[in-house]
Formats: structure tokens, C-alpha cells, sequence
């Protein structure tokens, strides 16, 4: 997905934990990063984030209710709400932002080998619609940093590693790219993503078709079984799909992801669409499309995916969440965990814990009916 502007957590006052997610403080720290360009407001804050916790500042969130937590892909996430990959893409910063609240982190997307992404700038706001778009190429330090970083991590949660190809990959070898990195993260995640959605790199949408994704899905499979076998344990696979798929095109790709055994699809990635923001400042760059604007496309292709899937694998939603209703609504669209990346440029961390009791309020007034 996108890279991101958290709240910088500078200890105002002698409750750190609560700077991080008081929306007053975050409503005086966002103009000082929407000054800034996109993509260096996010270094700066992760690394302000990162520093706050190094000091002790800001501690991980281990109080999650027994009520918020939901049991997806095997696995018991202590609360519906995680963070998209995109944000922490090499695992840098996995401790400081378990302070957050997070029910999981998602880091990636990772490539077998480094790659410095496209070109300057690849990131811009469109505060209008509380909006980003951005085209940032897979970025990354390659799959054997993010391992590093992760035995480095302290975090006790759920972790999940996105996995893509590299730039240079051709398309046709491209399943070469995803088992390589399937390979090297098998025992560092609780679950793997297969990201074949993004816009940023140059075909890789090509995969989301029937046989391209049949090819590619048959091959991980069987090397997940051959790992499963040598260290005697499944990981969880979910497969991230774009937004911009005709109904047509999810229902193949959701009898595919059946199957061939996909423990999960995440909808959606960022959209190439750009009808809702047509005529705004940076509407024109090419890129991903992400926030507000995205919300119709995604909540379409999730309540889609639930109609076809009849609970036959979970739905993680992501896009477009930007409040508590938007992510009750994704998951009465049939989503079992949501994501969020965007909204948090446009509301801080404190959309984190709106979200996660707006659906733990969903869920109680569900069960007392």
C-alpha cells in the first residue's frame, strides 16, 4: 500500500501513551507534518515514534478485552484492527508501533532483493479528500534485512510479512520471486500475504488473472505444503486483490483462492480510478489511490467476495476506513478483521481505538439479538 504520516509522539505532558492517541494533541501536530513532503513526514515520525519508545515513553498495549478478540486464519487476534503493510515495510519499527494498539501488524511489501522504489516524489496528499495517492515501487531493503529486524523485535503479537516480486522480475518468472520470499519468512510470521495488486509495479496486476493467479497460487501451495512438512507447521496465506476487478473477475479469483486452500483474501489494495478526485491538486499523478475515495470500490468488492465466499475463507478489509462506522460497515460487508494505513494521516492513532470499539459495540448488539 502507501507509506504514512503518524502523530510525532513528543512528550507533551507526563502521559505519553495518551499523546499518541489524544486527538487535540494530533490535531496540532498535523499541520507541522502536512507541511512537510509526504514521504519525509513518515520517516520522521516513524523515527519519532521509534525514539519514544527507545526512552520509554510509550510502552506495547497488552489490555485488549477479552470481547474484541476474534479468531481468524487459526490464529486469536486480540482485537479486529491491524495496521495495512505499506507503512513499515523493512520491519523497522515493529516494537514502537505495538504501542499503538494494533490487534496485528502487517510489514512489507518485501522483494527478494533490495530496490529503491520509483523516482522522487512518489507521494502526495490530497487533503480535500482526505486522500493519498502514491506510487512508491516496492521500496525495500530486500527480505533478508526485514528478517533481521524482526528476530531484533521484542513484539508478542501477530505479525504478518507481504511478500511481492521485484521490479526486474519478469512477470513470467514472477512465482520464483513469491516462493523466495515465502521460503525466508516462513518461520518469522504468523502469516504471509501475497501481494499481486499494487499499481506501482509494472505488470504485477497481470497475476490477478485466471491463469497467471492459478499458476502462481498452485506453486505456493505446494511449496507451503513442503515447508509445512520440514518444519511442522501451516502458515496462514491470505492474497491482497485490487479494487479495480469487474464482478466477473473476483468471482474467478475467489474460486481460485478456494481452491487452491487461501487462508484469507485482504480487500483491497490501493485504485487507479480517479473519478472521485478528479480535479483536485495531485489528481493527476500516477499512483495508487488510497482514503476516503477508495471506501465504495472497497466495501463493494468485500460485500462481493462475502456473497461468492459464503464463509468459505475470511475477508480482511482495508481501505477507506477513516472512522468507527467505517469499519463497523466493512464488517457487516462480511469482513472478519480490517486494516487501516490512510486514515491515520487524516485522523491519528486515536481512529485506532475508534475502530476497535465501534466493533466491539457492533458485536455486543449483535449477540443481544
Amino acid at each position: 500500500m502507501l507509506q504514512s504520516d503518524l502523530v510525532l509522539p513528543l512528550p507533551f505532558n507526563n502521559h505519553p501513551q495518551t499523546t499518541l492517541t489524544n486527538p487535540t494533541m494530533y490535531t496540532l501536530v498535523r499541520p507541522i507534518l502536512f507541511a512537510l513532503d509526504a514521504e519525509k513526514a513518515h520517516h520522521l515520525t516513524l523515527e519519532s515514534l521509534n525514539w519514544a519508545y527507545q526512552l520509554g515513553l510509550i510502552t506495547p498495549k497488552h489490555n485488549a478485552a477479552p470481547e474484541q478478540s476474534v479468531q481468524v486464519m487459526g490464529l486469536n487476534f486480540p482485537n479486529a484492527v491491524g495496521l495495512a503493510a505499506g507503512l513499515d515495510k523493512n520491519g523497522s519499527y515493529i516494537d514502537a508501533l505495538s504501542c499503538l494498539g494494533f490487534g496485528h501488524i502487517e510489514i512489507g511489501t518485501i522483494t527478494p532483493r533490495p530496490q529503491p522504489g520509483n523516482p522522487l516524489p512518489r507521494m502526495f496528499r490530497l487533503p480535500q479528500a482526505r486522500a493519498l495517492i502514491n506510487r512508491m515501487g516496492f521500496n525495500n531493503h530486500g527480505v533478508q534485512a526485514l528478517i533481521e529486524n524482526v528476530k531484533r523485535a521484542h513484539y508478542s503479537g501477530i505479525l504478518g510479512i507481504n511478500i511481492g516480486k521485484n521490479f526486474d522480475t519478469p512477470i513470467d518468472q514472477a512465482a520464483e520471486d513469491y516462493l523466495i520470499c515465502l521460503r525466508a519468512v516462513y518461520t518469522h510470521a504468523h502469516y504471509v500475504t501475497v501481494n499481486i495488486s499494487s499499481p506501482n509495479t509494472q505488470n504485477l496486476r497481470q497475476l490477478q488473472h485466471s491463469d497467471e493467479l492459478g499458476i502462481l497460487l498452485s506453486a505456493i501451495q505446494a511449496e507451503r505444503q513442503r515447508l509445512s512438512d520440514q518444519h511442522g507447521r501451516e502458515l496462514p496465506i491470505a492474497v491482497k486483490i485490487a479494487p479495480d476487478l469487474d464482478s466477473q473477475q473476483i468471482h474467478a479469483i475467489a474460486d481460485l483462492l478456494v481452491t487452491h486452500k487461501i487462508d484469507a483474501v485482504i480487500a483491497t489494495n490501493t485504485t487507479i480510478a480517479r473519478d472521485a478526485v478528479s480535479g483536485l491538486t495531485h489528481a493527476h499523478e500516477a499512483g495508487g489511490l488510497s482514503g476516503a475515495p477508495l471506501k465504495v470500490a472497497a466495501q463493494s468488492v468485500t460485500t462481493q467476495l462475502a456473497q461468492i465466499l459464503q464463509g468459505a475463507l475470511p475477508i480482511i478489509g482495508v481501505g477507506g476506513i477513516q472512522t468507527g462506522l467505517d469499519a463497523t460497515e466493512r464488517i457487516n460487508a462480511g469482513a472478519q478483521l480490517i486494516q487501516v494505513y490512510t486514515g491515520l494521516i487524516y485522523r491519528g492513532p486515536a481512529l485506532i481505538d475508534d475502530c476497535v470499539q465501534a466493533i466491539a459495540r457492533e458485536h455486543a448488539s449483535t449477540s443481544r439479538h
